[in-house]
């Protein structure tokens, strides 16, 4: 988590017209964009691991730096099977844990710059409909892979944010850019809604108890909801009042969750007919040995499709109560 001496030295993102973004001018500047009241979007320094996408939700009752979700990006060069890890691989610029990103206006600049002097992103209007569009630069991959993600948030819909992976020449071809909900851990997710059917992570994996990730479940475009040209999938806790739940001794406080629960969604337009959603679980917290409390739950979270430039990804977090 970014320190009290670290917040005092850089000036928070601010209401600008309907959207947060970073404050104009110069000097170190916090970097976070989206809706003032809805989701937004931040990246390192602000709390957790470099080489993640950072998703907010304060309208859940959480505290300002408390985020519900990250999104790690995950190339896979064409021919392979194994992933890139943009959280996990140590960056070849500073030698630091975690891939560096940083925002850009002009994503054909690939300069790495201070995350600390964050673009603002660009407010555009399509179909009537305000946007604010961001675009976050990664550092290339050790597997070859070399990518950026467009983010972009609409005026009208205030709870989600939509991702797409972007290819530069200079990448190795890929089979597919995974944009992947990393900590459904934190919030127990153990419900997966289907079409017609719903998938629970007790009885995808009812004798896991290793502390390590159990194997992927997948399902296919047939077994995922339809909403017009779109599918959907969902993945839902199973408790009303998670923040009450008794946590194994030892377990670290950032664990512990805060706020209402919420339905997690990711939503593909014009599906490829390959496009599969996946869940991996774990019985222990990330790095720990503490039990998860009620058992195993599903923590990376994602549909993967064979790799199309710019295709986007929409990621919401609705509440399951309604708020007070």
């Amino acid at each position: 988590m970014a320190g009290d001496a670290e917040r005092r030295e850089w000036t928070e993102a601010v209401v600008d017209g309907r959207w947060l973004r970073p404050a104009p001018g110069d000097g170190p500047r916090e970097p976070r964009w989206g809706h003032p009241d809805g989701m937004q979007l931040g990246l390192h320094p602000l709390s957790g691991p470099r080489g993640l996408l950072r998703l907010y939700t304060p309208y859940l009752g959480q505290p300002r730096d408390r985020l519900l979700n990250f999104i790690a990006v995950e190339p896979i060069p064409s021919g392979a099977t194994e992933r890139g890890f943009s959280e996990l691989e140590r960056s070849r610029l500073d030698g630091v844990p975690g891939l560096r990103m940083w925002t850009v206006d002009d994503a054909a600049d690939p300069s790495p710059r201070d995350p600390r002097d964050p673009a603002r992103g660009v407010v555009s209007d399509a179909d009537g409909v305000e946007r604010l569009t961001v675009d976050v630069l990664v550092e290339p991959f050790a597997n070859g892979a070399d990518v950026w993600v467009r983010a972009v948030f609409r005026a009208d819909r205030p709870h989600e944010i939509s991702v797409a992976a972007y290819r530069r020449d200079s990448s190795a071809r890929l089979e597919a850019c995974v944009l992947t909900a990393t900590m459904g851990n934190w919030a127990r997710l153990r419900t997966l809604r289907l079409a017609d059917r719903e998938a629970t992570a007790g009885a995808l994996w009812p004798d896991y108890r290793d502390v390590h990730f159990a194997e992927h479940a997948r399902f296919g475009l047939d077994q995922l909801a339809r909403d017009g040209g779109a599918v959907t999938v969902s993945a839902i806790p199973d408790e009303a009042e998670p923040h009450l739940a008794e946590h194994a001794p030892g377990t670290r406080e950032h664990w512990r969750y805060v706020g209402i629960p919420a339905v997690q969604t990711w939503r593909a337009e014009d599906p490829d007919p390959r496009l599969v959603a996946q869940v991996n679980g774990r019985y222990t917290y990330w790095m720990s040995e503490a039990p998860i409390p009620g058992g195993i739950a599903f923590e990376n979270f994602e549909l993967v499709e064979p790799f199309r430039h710019g295709r986007a990804f929409t990621f919401s977090a609705e509440p399951l109560v309604a708020q007070p």
